[in-house]
């Protein structure tokens, strides 16, 4: 008998919540066969397996928060050469992560189960709803479990799932409509609490990052209004009927790592241990990023080296790993200057929060049809907002309203930018 014990994930984490079990009980599983996603305050991660055999145990149903080095999943031998992973006995982190044996890994045959999977009444031949049984219909341990805590008996549901299964929104159902039976009114305001959920180790990250930078970091914000008819005219430039050429963001990418390397004070940290201003040799190019889970900030990695094509592309793979929850904790942390394109959201302006270590964060409203003034007249540009906020411990406004009108200036003219880049 194995037990596979959480193991250290990298970047200091020291717990994981169960999002999703891969296998079940009884289930013949192969090494590096993957048994569970879990997630972290960074990413989602799936698990291999460090043994083969079969499936005996899974400590903790889909929601429970494990520890690092508590037991994951109990793997019974099915023969005398099963072994441990030398990378786990190491204590290695890093090999969880993207690493595999090929297409021939994965779950094995499964076990016939001893006893019918479900237990209640089939589906009569009509279609309609069966008739409620003793055992009630919920195969999910994460349903029974919403429904004990909750106080729901299951027998007195009716499921809308297949065959009657009862569901999480059957459950959800019933806790709605005790509310409305019964409210329980909150002292303060008066009203009726409609749920309450745990903070997850990913939200738990997000709010200690932010409220560290509120608290440590003396910001300031300045921003400026810019016509970029002439960046919109040249991304359509670069479109063909073969090639759909670098995208507004890439474009605006590229301008600010020119306009970081300009004034680098800008892309650093300040250390407070050793009281000293650091700049980086080189630019890994945050782009928030919202997803499902949240929003993330993942890293282009040494941007200032890629021409504005990689750059595009490199921008796109990030977006679409982090849609799927699959950044790495380094893609996620090594950012040193970020950028932030909320006008995606359809607003223009924002006063953003830095993200803690980094010195400064640019924000990128819609690009809008607008009146403004061309050579004394008036005419319908497309204009945006850019704006900055820096740690006015790294630079003054000088230093930051110069980067803020160099990037400005790039999305006015970019042709001119270009040329020098």
């Amino acid at each position: 008998m194995n037990t596979f014990l959480l193991p250290d994930l990298g970047e200091g984490l020291t717990e994981a919540e169960i999002v999703r079990w891969l296998v079940k009980v009884g289930d013949v599983i192969t090494v590096d066969a993957p048994v569970a996603e879990v997630e972290t305050a960074k990413s989602v991660v799936e698990l291999p397996a460090p043994y083969a055999g079969v499936v005996e145990e899974l400590h903790g149903e889909p929601g429970t928060v494990i520890p690092v080095g508590k037991p994951l999943i109990t793997i019974a031998e099915v023969d005398a050469g099963t072994t441990y992973r030398e990378e786990e006995k190491a204590g290695s982190g890093n090999v969880l992560i993207g690493y595999g044996t090929g297409e021939g890994a994965g779950v094995g045959r499964r076990r016939r189960p001893r006893g019918p999977a479900v237990s209640g009444t089939s589906v009569p031949p009509n279609g309609n709803n069966p008739p409620k049984s003793e055992v009630p219909l919920v195969i999910s341990p994460l349903v029974r479990r919403m429904a004990r805590d909750a106080g729901v008996d299951l027998r007195s549901l009716v499921g809308s799932g297949d065959g009657g299964l009862i569901v999480r929104r059957d459950v959800e159902a019933a806790i709605a409509q005790r509310f409305e039976k019964a409210p329980e009114v909150g002292s303060r305001t008066g009203l009726a609490e409609l749920r309450r959920e745990p903070l997850s180790g990913f939200r738990k990250a997000v709010a200690a990052t932010l409220s560290r930078s509120r608290a440590e970091i003396p910001e300031a914000t300045t921003w400026v209004d810019v016509d970029a008819t002439a960046l919109v005219e040249l991304r359509e430039s670069l479109r063909s009927a073969k090639d759909a050429g670098p995208g507004l963001l890439a474009l605006m990418a590229r301008f600010v790592v020119a306009g970081l390397q300009k004034f680098p004070e800008l892309n650093g940290f300040v250390d407070t241990e050793r009281e000293e201003l650091v700049q980086y040799d080189g630019i890994n190019l945050g782009l928030a990023a919202q997803t499902d889970r949240g929003l993330v900030v993942p890293a282009v990695q040494n941007a200032h080296r890629l021409p504005t094509r990689a750059l595009d592309a490199e921008i796109k793979r990030l977006t679409e790993t982090a849609r799927a929850g699959r950044l790495t904790p380094y893609e996620l942390s090594c950012g040193t200057f970020t950028l932030n394109n909320y006008g995606s959201f359809g607003v223009d302006g924002s006063a953003a929060i830095i993200n803690h270590p980094q010195v400064a964060i640019l924000g990128v409203g819609r690009i809008i049809d607008r009146p403004w003034v061309v050579n004394g007249e008036l005419a319908i540009r497309k204009l945006t907002q850019l704006s900055l906020v820096f740690d006015h411990r790294v630079c003054d406004g000088g230093t930051a309203a110069a980067f803020l009108r160099f990037v400005a200036d790039a999305f006015e003219n970019p042709a001119s930018v270009f040329a020098d880049l």
